[in-house]
């Protein structure tokens, strides 16, 4: 999870970021690992986003990179065992902290999205060619003696040749060889991928925690505001402070007064909607209110499932999921909220007309609620 550098820039970067919170038994489980002498030569983090997953995967790179052999491995000129460590935290004043914040450990490399140098604009994947980069540097001697680590943040955006030149690093790890994959989305990525590595699933955020920061990177916003975004974070304090950036309130609002009309449309509304979410170069706007629109779908779906109403985020939307309950069966929601997902995927990938887009998600929204089981 992240935590403070200070409360007035908000969280820090994964890399800088000393604080770990709800992580023990994720912390644990690579403590107990790398003290068996036999640890796993990669991990695969997987969970929402914005849960601390990349701050997880940091935090034990740093660990290892300061502790290049489990305790009681080596001895002090005196025969004694050095202590075992009880955590993977280390002091932010410590050097090895220092350089890995800095991004200047020889011994440490981070896999991202890159700039394309011919547009200037950040790219969609990572490369085949940043992969093998970072083969070579595994396959180096380490600069100071231990490990080297590779953290790919994340490996959901690997395009597929990348993703096959990284499982030929999975085949035949070097020695010494650590690489902390993180995953949005473990579903998505080569069988052969996930077969090769140790999975950790990490687990959303307790609400309260979420609560807790809410508090304090968003002090401006009223207690309503807050809990209403402490609920759409769902357990992610990055979605929750993303939203509260972005105006995600605001649009929830306005699609819920969009859906308050079903199982029958405003069709003023509905286009005033899309002109909204379509408007300017910019496509945030665009894609918070599609990813709303599908969240609130698995919502309602999983609410109907367990046979009662998920809990409100902002006051009377109960009796819109409770009315939409008596609607289509799971037989209908469950392709419906498929067939939206897709469409919202196709877009960026054809280009297609994001207002077309809003309105086609919302008239089989129509569709589909106006069929009565």
């Amino acid at each position: 999870m992240t935590g403070p550098e200070n409360d007035d820039a908000g969280p820090p970067e994964p890399r800088a970021n000393p604080e770990l919170l709800d992580r023990e038994a994720a912390e644990q489980t690579l403590l107990r690992a790398f003290r068996s002498g036999r640890l796993p030569h990669a991990w695969l983090l997987s969970g929402p986003r914005g849960i601390g997953k990349a701050t997880l995967a940091y935090r034990f790179a740093r660990f290892v990179l300061a502790e290049p052999k489990p305790a009681g491995q080596g001895a002090d000129l005196f025969g004694a065992a050095p202590a075992a460590p009880e955590g993977l935290y280390l002091e932010p004043e410590s050097e090895v902290f220092r350089r890995v914040a800095a991004g200047s450990h020889p011994d440490l490399r981070c896999l991202e999205v890159g700039v394309d140098p011919r547009t200037g604009k950040t790219r969609r994947e990572i490369l085949v060619d940043d992969v093998r980069k970072i083969g070579h540097f595994l396959r180096m001697t380490s600069s100071e003696g231990g490990w080297r680590v590779v953290i790919v943040d994340s490996i959901d955006n690997l395009n597929r040749n990348a993703a096959n030149a990284l499982l030929k690093v999975l085949e035949e790890p070097p020695e010494q060889a650590l690489l902390m994959l993180v995953s949005h989305a473990p579903g998505g990525l080569l069988a052969t991928v996930r077969s090769r590595c140790c999975h950790l699933p990490v687990a959303p955020l307790q609400e309260a925690t979420v609560a807790r920061l809410m508090e304090r990177f968003a002090p401006d916003l009223s207690p309503e505001d807050r809990a209403a975004l402490v609920r759409l974070g769902e357990g992610s304090i990055g979605r929750a402070l993303d939203l509260a950036a972005g105006g995600g309130l605001e649009l929830y609002r306005e699609l819920l007064s969009v859906l308050e009309d079903l199982p029958r449309l405003d069709v003023a509304k509905t286009h005033a909607l899309g002109d909204r979410l379509a408007k300017g170069s910019d496509e945030t706007a665009f894609r918070t209110g599609m990813e709303l629109l599908i969240w609130w779908l698995a919502r309602s779906i999983r609410g109907a499932a367990e046979g009662k109403p998920p809990p409100e985020v902002l006051v009377g939307e109960g009796a819109l999921a409770a009315r939409l309950a008596v609607g289509p069966g799971l037989a209908r929601w469950l392709p419906l909220w498929d067939k939206i997902t897709r469409l919202f995927t196709q877009a960026g990938a054809a280009n297609l007309d994001r207002k077309q887009v809003v309105i086609t998600a919302l008239l089989e929204l129509e569709a589909a609620t106006a069929t009565r089981t």
